[in-house]
């Protein structure tokens, strides 16, 4: 039976490629990538010689049903992103939905994905966490914002370089200058860099050094204020 596979990529340092990741991209009969440029260094590397079509977020809903066509007619395909996880900011949900409505098996193997060694980096609570991916570029945005200023929970987010600062500055207006923060970039590269403290140290620390690469940031959540129990003792009988 024919089956897609969800393939998780390095999202930096090419030791984290798994043995079965590298077997699954060379047995498939094709391979889905985001950007077969990008993709066909990798592949290279790992002397992976399947044929490639690109699948990103301009191309999805045009491709999704000759790939399911593909699918049914028998053949093993493969879906990776230019780094990490499939479908995670990225695309891959809506071929994933219509494979399962078309009965078509789907597999997803475990791999690198930007967010988990992020939050485990920060050290804010991970019991409980959200994931909110890239917040909405202006429509949305402030409600967005005033919807996470009453969530107690760890939040995390993607924030392009070039607005980390003013996406900073907003935290400082939404959730408090104090609200600790924690800033990862280049995770597992040779550059990786953890910023964390207040929103308003961060702030000032990425207002003198311009951030560059991938950026992964940690929000602590709106602090609990737990009632205090009332002292029996203090009131008059």
């Amino acid at each position: 039976m024919s089956k897609l596979y969800i393939v998780p990529t390095p999202i930096g340092n090419l030791e984290d490629m798994t043995f079965r990741a590298i077997r699954i991209l060379k047995e498939v009969d094709l391979i889905l990538a985001e950007d077969t440029r990008t993709s066909g260094k990798l592949l290279k590397h790992f002397e992976i010689s399947t044929h490639m079509h690109s699948h990103h977020m301009h191309n999805e809903h045009k491709t999704v049903e000759n790939v399911i066509v593909r699918l049914q007619a028998g053949e093993n395909i493969a879906l990776i992103s230019d780094a990490g996880t499939p479908a995670i900011s990225d695309p891959g949900f809506l071929l994933t939905r219509a494979c399962i409505e078309n009965g078509v098996e789907v597999e997803c193997l475990p791999g690198a994905t930007a967010f988990v060694p992020a939050l485990v980096n920060s050290g804010l609570p991970n019991d409980k966490f959200i994931f909110e991916g890239f917040l909405p570029d202006k429509k949305g945005r402030q409600t967005r914002y005033l919807a996470l200023a009453e969530e107690t929970r760890t939040m995390i987010l993607y924030v392009s370089p070039h607005k980390l600062v003013k996406t900073l500055a907003e935290f400082c207006t939404y959730f408090g200058e104090d609200r600790p923060v924690s800033v990862s970039r280049e995770l597992s590269k040779l550059h990786e860099e953890n910023v964390r403290g207040t929103v308003k140290e961060v702030l000032a620390h990425f207002e003198k050094t311009t951030p560059k690469g991938e950026i992964v940031v940690i929000v602590g959540g709106k602090p609990i204020v737990k009632e205090a129990k009332k002292n029996k003792f203090s009131e008059e009988e």
